[in-house]
């Protein structure tokens, strides 16, 4: 757990903390798997630890970037890349050194016991064969033809089997003939009904269900949806998952509850397990269009292995550009995915669709709101209550103040809406007490990111949600010491390198 929790918090200084728990959640479970254990123990300090690790740089998590654009507009210069590593290399050491070696034990001890994306995979009772008789209603249909009466017993047909080959993709358009074999996909229940609904000779073995998955070019992929993905709020069916893309949905794991029935009507949430099946090649192609990530190591192998130093040394000419002032990061980090697309190292399409497009308008939404806040005074109004509220307390009470009061904004709400809310107070604040605004600045950035106690406060949070079966009165067992923490470390080291 303390050497994911380290890579995690390293990796995450230098790339988007989200980004850096999906590409180390599959390495979690996999390690989990390997060393028998339930990733229930793992997960929740590999999200801290990714939290934390973004506040050491200024790319490493969104809040300080909206703190260092809002100090080039208040103050007349941005916050370079690493003046954020003082307070947040401080804070992630002792914070990632707690969620390794104390932390995990606080979590209540049954989710130890859980391991939902194993338990999703027990495929007995979601997929079988059956094979068509010679007196049975689907002689001479079509695959398609018969979705009524699947639908019927809430189950579906994924695919046929003719003399011990499995058809192309989910066989729709072929005619069925006798002796051939109807992959069927359903609860148990559902399966039994579909079976004696069209005569078919029906067998639910472990045996064939898994060699179902071993044979041909069926799969099974499991993934979590992350908040944002296409699918959160939608089903399966109204997405048209199946007959868009050719890859059926076969169960749902929420917070370590499995759901078999009608998965396909079921509203699908943030932080859900999914379980696809469907065609090798179809199936990376929907993961992608449903906004997923996969919970399995993808296993790529880098082949061109000059794009790979490429791909290393493109991004640390930006980084070394922006820290020495060289280059603004924007346009640092501009040239750097123009240098990707124009080698082929990133396809112009993926470049697209890996925009936060969500991010992007909650950002054009909220920074409009701040400068509300403050051209209106309300910004100073607040700043003043305050100041006045904490009359007669030192300036550093009046800071761990205005940082619990950040903390639990940010607990409540997205982080980035809590930074661009919380700046123009914290600069109001210290004009106000006639103290360092830079003070201020960086205990909102350092507080901002803060978010331990709810799933809803940082998407990663939300992202583990599923895969570790974890409820929402979990996060703050670990999360509220850790906040605690972060106080008592961050406050005084913040102090020493940004005196007041």
């Amino acid at each position: 757990i303390g050497l994911m929790a380290g890579v995690a918090a390293a990796v995450s200084a230098f790339m988007n903390n989200v980004a850096a728990l999906a590409l180390l959640m599959p390495l979690d479970l996999k390690a989990a798997a390997l060393a028998k254990r339930s990733p229930a123990e793992s997960l929740m300090p590999l999200s801290f630890a990714s939290i934390l690790g973004g506040m050491i740089s200024l790319i490493g998590t969104p809040p300080n970037i909206v703190i260092a654009q809002y100090r080039a507009d208040a103050l007349g210069a941005p916050y370079r890349m690493f003046d954020f590593a003082p307070v947040g290399l401080a804070v992630t050491v002792v914070g990632v050194a707690y969620v390794a070696l104390v932390g995990w034990r606080l979590l209540p001890g049954g989710r130890a016991q859980h391991d939902s994306a194993k338990e999703l995979l027990e495929l007995d009772s979601y997929v079988a064969e059956a094979k068509v008789t010679d007196g049975s209603s689907a002689l001479g249909k079509k695959v398609r033809d018969l979705d009524a009466v699947a639908d019927e017993h809430d189950a579906e047909i994924v695919g046929l089997v003719r003399r011990g080959q499995r058809m192309p993709g989910r066989a729709r358009a072929i005619e069925i003939q006798a002796n051939d074999v109807l992959v069927l996909s359903g609860t148990a229940e559902g399966i039994e009904g579909l079976a004696g609904a069209l005569d078919l000779a029906y067998s639910k073995t472990q045996e064939e269900s898994q060699g179902l998955l071993t044979g041909g070019d069926a799969a099974l992929v499991e993934v979590v949806v992350p908040q944002g993905a296409r699918i959160e709020g939608r089903s399966a069916q109204s997405l048209r998952l199946a007959s868009a893309r050719g890859v059926t949905l076969v169960g749902v794991s929420r917070r370590g509850r499995r759901f078999a029935e009608r998965v396909r009507r079921l509203p699908i949430q943030a932080g859900d397990i999914l379980l696809l099946l469907g065609d090798r090649e179809q199936l990376d192609d929907a993961v992608a269009w449903l906004g997923c990530l996969p919970l399995a190591p993808r296993g790529l192998q880098v082949v061109k292995r000059r794009q790979l130093w490429l791909a290393l040394g493109a991004f640390a000419l930006a980084v070394a550009a922006a820290a020495f002032g060289l280059l603004p990061l924007p346009i640092a980090l501009g040239f750097v995915v123009a240098a990707y697309a124009l080698a082929g190292t990133v396809p112009i399409k993926q470049l697209y669709d890996s925009v936060e497009w969500s991010v992007i308008v909650l950002l054009g939404s909220m920074i409009p709101l701040g400068v509300a806040l403050e051209s209106s005074g309300l910004a100073a109004e607040l700043a003043n209550a305050l100041v006045r509220a904490t009359s007669g307390l030192s300036p550093v009470l009046v800071l761990v103040a205005l940082m619990v009061v950040t903390m639990t904004l940010s607990d409540a709400m997205n982080n980035v809406a809590t930074a661009v809310i919380a700046a123009p107070i914290a600069v109001g604040t210290a004009n106000g007490l006639g103290l360092n605004p830079d003070t201020f600045l960086m205990g909102v950035a350092v507080a901002a990111s803060c978010a331990f106690l709810t799933p809803i406060g940082h998407k990663n949070n939300l992202l583990i949600l599923g895969p570790g079966g974890d409820r929402f009165g979990d996060y703050w067992r670990m999360g509220l010491p850790l906040e605690i923490l972060v106080l008592a470390v961050g406050v005084p080291v913040l102090l020493w390198a940004w005196p007041l």
